[in-house]
């Protein structure tokens, strides 16, 4: 089994490249939409800023994350994650309204002549390419090592190749002398990145107000899988970044031994790690008197 600190040192390895390859295309981007003066290649070079600031974001809190409990947290760090997550779901919802800004004022009379050429195309394209490898990467990861903050980046980049076919298309009927093209295509990005900035802040508030992140009875389906558990109750579910607390009572035979009693709390145990690896689990035995 992997141990912690391998397990560290791969999260932080993957936010580390991916913070090195939103800083490339970040700068790629904003040189050619400056040169060419289009809004859609500008708008996602704002949006790859982002990014590149959320990947600093999520590099930190992956790293800071992982420490271990200590007198002030008790649970550990892992909320760092979730605060991460939802600052990033901020930044790009800040970005998405100053970019729809922008193509309002062009909308209505702003003049902003748009350059169409080779490089036009070229970081878009590279962009895309880029993109789609690093959100798989990112996404696997997230699952690997159940973290909010690479789930968080996978999502931009996941939308970085939405926006970039958009802008793409912009880009083609702008050569095809359709001149709010370039403005329309800004706009839709804007609105994908808006709403998927939604989605991941709510999904952030919820994992910071506690919300369980199994169900109750997916957890007493597999409890009640011990021949000797004769009955499970009050359990409380939470999760602080990758890290799954779960607390419950069970009910066993009071003719057993404490240490027969302790062993069917392993058991217990042993069986949700089968489901869900990284927990942290808590059980009170009581005496079953229903018998």
């Amino acid at each position: 089994m992997e141990t912690k600190t391998k397990r560290k040192f791969s999260k932080i390895s993957v936010a580390v490249s991916s913070f090195i390859v939103a800083i490339f295309l970040t700068t790629f981007k904003a040189v050619v939409g400056i040169a060419t003066g289009s809004l859609g290649i500008i708008s996602e070079a704002i949006h790859s800023g982002m990014d590149m600031f959320a990947a600093g974001i999520t590099l930190f809190s992956v790293k800071f994350s992982s420490k271990p409990p200590d007198e002030r947290h008790n649970f550990g760090h892992g909320k760092i994650e979730n605060i991460s997550a939802f600052i990033e779901a901020l930044l790009l919802l800040a970005t998405s309204f100053w970019v729809i800004w922008e193509a309002y004022e062009r909308l209505t009379g702003k003049n902003v002549e748009v350059e169409v050429n080779f490089w036009s195309f070229f970081v878009i394209i590279f962009a895309i390419i880029i993109d789609v490898n690093r959100a798989r990467i990112l996404k696997k990861a997230s699952e690997e090592y159940q973290s909010q903050a690479l789930e968080a980046d996978a999502l931009h980049f996941s939308s970085d190749i939405l926006t970039s076919g958009v802008v793409l298309l912009g880009l083609v009927f702008t050569l095809l002398k359709i001149p709010t093209a370039d403005v329309i295509a800004a706009i839709i990005v804007s609105l994908v990145v808006m709403q998927m900035s939604l989605k991941l802040a709510y999904n952030s508030i919820n994992f910071l107000l506690d919300s369980a992140p199994i169900a109750k009875q997916t957890i007493k389906e597999i409890v009640t899988r011990v021949p000797d558990v004769r009955d499970v109750h009050d359990i409380r579910v939470r999760s602080s970044g990758s890290t799954i607390f779960v607390d419950m009572n069970i009910h066993v035979n009071p003719n057993l031994s404490i240490e027969d009693a302790h062993k069917i709390s392993h058991q217990v145990e042993e069986e949700i790690r089968k489901e869900f690896s990284n927990c942290e689990i808590h059980i009170h035995q009581e005496p079953d008197d229903s018998h």
